[in-house]
């Protein structure tokens, strides 16, 4: 029996919620995202995107591109409040279900058909549910598999549903283009393509001869993928290996007080976001990027394992100096804080250290706060601006 894999993705989502929150939007062209120097667009309307603006483009190009754009600020505490109301929706209908983002999941339905119907019922009372709760449109990709559900459910943008059974796949994914295989990434797509294999079908039937010199071992794997062929589970247990917060500034900075404020924030938000996912590290570290682009990590242990702010802010404050000493007068354009060696925090038991009953009452007291009043509604001491 062939699988039934949907993959469902929101249209332009965060732009969609702004426009929906805020009815004098809808209709325009519309970025999400800062309007700093080095603001990104973290997400375009259908309005905007005519002009060739797209999300993770930087936003004076966006702005460029079209100068009538709106800009808006990122809320991303009303997108996960809409991306849970979303979600719902996909668990009432089955168990097997793998969020990719706040605003796309898999979902394996193969056990549903019985009670629910064929899967483009399902796809389509999907669909239907979402409108209802949130006002919003989604597309969904129908096939045997995550690969071919992934890539079908862009093939009808906004708004769509898009079926592609087993027997149909060579025949719709052979004329797409190799920059419709999701992973390829632009760098390598171009390498493809300057090897004249344009389309699915050319890197489908590729001599190893041409693709070896551009996949090396994976040449087996990736033909694999042109002709639509994936085995992969729909896993509702995915594990994070990692979670990060970083920032761009607006300009270079160089001063440790200025930085160690930045880095303050950003483990406090890094850590926020460990307890909401009930887990904690084993280990801590440090991204930093400079002016001219060269990016250094900097990482340690940190045993027993915790979540606790204060602990996670000061190993991350002693990695970010030291390097700072090694490096002095460096000019720096990203600070991020990662947190790895991810484990549920309900193993916490085993490795508490006694007398932190306080930190741990705080970090709660914090999170509950800003949860309800927003991220800056309550901050330390030296996270103050």
């Amino acid at each position: 029996m062939n699988r039934a894999i949907l993959h469902v993705d929101m249209d332009a989502f965060f732009a969609s919620v702004e426009q929906h929150d805020h009815p004098e939007l809808a209709g325009k062209p519309l970025v999400v995202g800062h309007d700093g120097a080095r603001g990104v667009v973290a997400a375009a309307s259908y309005e905007v995107r005519r002009f060739g603006v797209r999300s993770a483009m930087p936003m004076s190009t966006a702005l460029r591109l079209c100068p009538t754009a709106i800009c808006v600020p990122p809320r991303i505490a009303r997108y996960r409040e809409v991306s849970a109301q979303v979600f719902e929706i996909f668990r009432a209908t089955t168990p097997l279900v793998q969020g990719l983002s706040l605003d796309e999941a898999f979902l394996d339905v193969t056990a549903s058909v019985q009670l629910l119907g064929e899967p483009p019922v399902i796809a389509r009372r999907i669909k239907e549910q979402i409108r209802a709760r949130t006002g919003l449109s989604a597309s969904v990709g129908v096939a045997p598999n995550k690969l071919v559900a992934k890539i079908a459910s862009d093939l009808d943008k906004p708004d769509g549903l898009t079926l592609v059974p087993v027997e149909r796949i060579r025949e719709v994914l052979d004329p797409l283009s190799v920059r419709r295989l999701p992973g390829l990434g632009r760098k390598l797509g171009e390498k493809v393509e300057a090897a004249g294999l344009r389309t699915l079908r050319d890197l489908r039937t590729a001599p190893d001869a041409v693709l070896w010199p551009l996949f090396g071992r994976d040449t087996p794997r990736m033909r694999e993928r042109a002709a639509g062929i994936d085995k992969r589970p729909v896993s509702n247990d995915v594990e994070d290996k990692s979670l990060s917060a970083e920032d761009t500034f607006a300009r270079d900075l160089d001063d440790p007080r200025e930085l160690d404020g930045h880095l303050c924030r950003l483990a406090e938000k890094a850590g926020e976001r460990l307890r909401a996912k009930g887990l904690m590290t084993g280990r801590v570290g440090v991204k930093i990027r400079c002016h001219d682009f060269a990016t250094f990590t900097r990482q340690r242990a940190i045993a027993p394992p915790t979540q606790d702010g204060r602990a996670v802010r000061d190993l991350a404050r002693d990695l970010l100096t030291r390097w700072l000493a090694e490096h002095r007068g460096a000019k720096l354009r990203l600070l991020g804080v990662v947190l790895g060696e991810l484990a549920p925090a309900a193993q916490l038991g085993l490795f508490e250290r006694t007398g932190n009953g306080g930190a741990r009452r705080l970090d709660s007291a914090l999170d509950q706060v800003r949860e309800r009043f927003g991220s800056r509604a309550l901050r330390r001491g030296n996270m103050l601006d």
